[in-house]
């Protein structure tokens, strides 16, 4: 398989992506956002669950506040 193959495969779901600004390298994030989901669920601090997330994903804290940022804006 080639790449352009490959392309044409997903062609309207990468138009959709990048009409609302997102990054095909955001997959990486979705495991911490369920994560972030089910620890708020449990009625955890957004401050506690972010330092938990950045140790746990070996990110800063400031890079899985813009990750839950991305993740939770309205497309």
């Amino acid at each position: 398989m080639k790449v352009g193959d490959l392309l044409k495969i997903g062609v309207e779901m990468l138009k959709i992506l990048h009409e609302n600004g997102i990054s095909i390298d955001d997959y990486k994030y979705i495991p911490l956002f369920l994560e972030y989901q089910a620890m708020k669920e449990q009625g955890e601090k957004t401050t506690y669950v972010v330092a938990i997330l950045s140790e746990r994903y070996n990110l800063c804290e400031r890079k899985v506040y813009k990750v839950l940022q991305a993740f939770l804006k309205d497309c």
